[in-house]
């Protein structure tokens, strides 16, 4: 076991990479102790990151009215805005997405508490949304600071819950407005569901597959059936008053049985209960381990590093600071052969950190990140961004991060540059008479900086 290279991943992968002096002061503190101190709970105030979110008004706005700033009105018999105002919505909510992710490279780049910030931008990606879809850009901001935020370094069951209720996700995956089949129009207008209504089976899958069990756990198409009737009623006030909101009106009442097994409880509780019973399922603690392994360890986790963390995620019924421990302090991560090649996000954050440099996340540097293929919430699957180096590796990706790296270098990114210093992680270059920025753009560029 290599203990500097133990040291130097944990700044590379656990954070978003190291800034000048970060991997001098993790050795005097010691990288068990380091690593504690970033899984705590509650992480004292970063009062300079949030000097420079407040240039992101919209993370801090809780009125939807004030947010969206769009007058909605509504006809008599409770439908939808008229088309000028559906237009307005929709722009105002690309503008309030675009925020959104400019405030994630701000967070990624100059957060202190580094492994916060990767584990927000693992969860919203392992719960993705996307950006462009109805009014999921609007909701951003609360689904990221009221859902995910609390929640990545807490139970898994408590995120769980909490993403289902989340407006962001009910409008993505359509669950708002999933309802019991063959209610009357009478009743649904009364409700306020739009479409042709009954169950919709998206919520429930994505559920299964990607959220909790996986491909591979052991559910079948009656379950997602099943699934779908208990979350029949997990809807919204309204479309333009966007808050949870359980109708049981809309509610499947009849009995259902998911893996096998009775549905206890009636209406939300239903919902509630199923949600507990699979996040603590074994092949849950498995999805979840191996999905943090791959991400922290390896592309191809081992197995027997993913045994190791799944069973400490049922022993401690899924504490993600515990799992979290269990990798970053295995042999497995301070293995040399386990490389990780950069994403585009910790492509650019890292180059930015090594220079000591900095950005306002505004829309030119957000865009360099976006041809490149990952923005936060963008992904057009439910499934997310792909964490394998296969998915971001080949010759025209390749020669975008070349060309990315000389724009960051070339000061062309308006907002977004880099710092005075040379990337501590790559050898220097041997004498050359190009300039200091074009040195720093071939260290970015090199494969000892893109791997990890």
């Amino acid at each position: 076991m290599d203990q500097r290279l133990r040291e130097r991943r944990l700044l590379e992968r656990a954070t978003f990479g190291p800034r000048p002096g970060d991997l001098d002061a993790l050795r005097d503190e010691g990288a068990e102790a380091w690593v504690h101190r970033q899984l705590r709970r509650a992480a004292p105030r970063d009062a300079a990151l949030a000097e420079r979110l407040a240039g992101f008004p919209v993370l801090a706005e809780r009125s939807w009215e004030r947010l969206v700033g769009v007058d909605l009105p509504s006809t008599q018999m409770g439908g939808g805005p008229d088309r000028e105002a559906r237009r307005q919505l929709s722009r105002r909510a690309r503008e309030i997405s675009v925020e959104v992710v400019g405030s994630r490279v701000v967070r990624a780049v100059h957060g202190r508490f580094g492994m916060r910030e990767v584990m927000l931008d693992f969860w919203s990606n392992h719960f993705s949304v996307f950006g462009r879809k109805n009014l999921v850009g609007a909701l951003l901001p609360h689904y990221e600071r009221d859902v995910l935020q609390p929640h990545v370094l807490g139970r898994f069951e408590d995120l769980l819950l909490a993403v289902a209720r989340s407006p962001a996700m009910l409008i993505y995956l359509d669950n708002w407005i999933s309802s019991a089949p063959n209610l009357s129009r009478r009743v649904r207008r009364r409700a306020r569901v739009r479409g042709r209504g009954g169950i919709n089976e998206n919520y429930a899958r994505e559920l299964l597959e990607l959220h909790t069990l996986g491909v591979d756990g052991g559910y079948d198409q009656q379950d997602v059936v099943e699934v779908a009737r208990v979350f029949t009623g997990w809807t919204l006030e309204s479309r333009h008053d966007p808050v949870f909101r359980f109708r049981e009106v809309l509610h499947d009442p009849g009995q259902k049985r998911v893996l096998g097994r009775r549905v206890r409880g009636e209406g939300i509780e239903q919902g509630e209960g199923l949600l507990r019973r699979l996040a603590r399922h074994p092949a849950t603690a498995h999805h979840v381990s191996r999905k943090l392994a791959a991400r922290f360890v390896a592309d191809e986790p081992p197995p027997g590093l993913v045994r190791r963390g799944a069973r400490r995620f049922l022993e401690t019924e899924g504490d993600l600071r515990e799992v979290l421990a269990v990798l970053l302090l295995s042999p497995e991560f301070a293995d040399p052969g386990h490389r990780k090649l950069r994403t585009p996000l910790r492509l650019v954050a890292g180059a930015l950190r090594a220079t000591d440099g900095e950005t306002d996340g505004s829309r030119r540097g957000v865009r360099a990140i976006g041809r490149l293929g990952e923005l936060p919430y963008f992904s057009r699957t439910p499934a997310g961004f792909p964490e394998a180096a296969q998915h971001w590796v080949d010759p025209g990706s390749l020669l975008e991060r070349m060309n990315l790296a000389f724009a960051l270098a070339g000061g062309r990114l308006r907002g977004t540059r880099l710092g005075p210093v040379f990337p501590a992680t790559v050898a220097k270059l041997p004498e050359t008479r190009a300039r200091f920025a074009e040195v720093q753009a071939l260290a970015i560029a090199s494969p000892e900086f893109q791997w990890v």
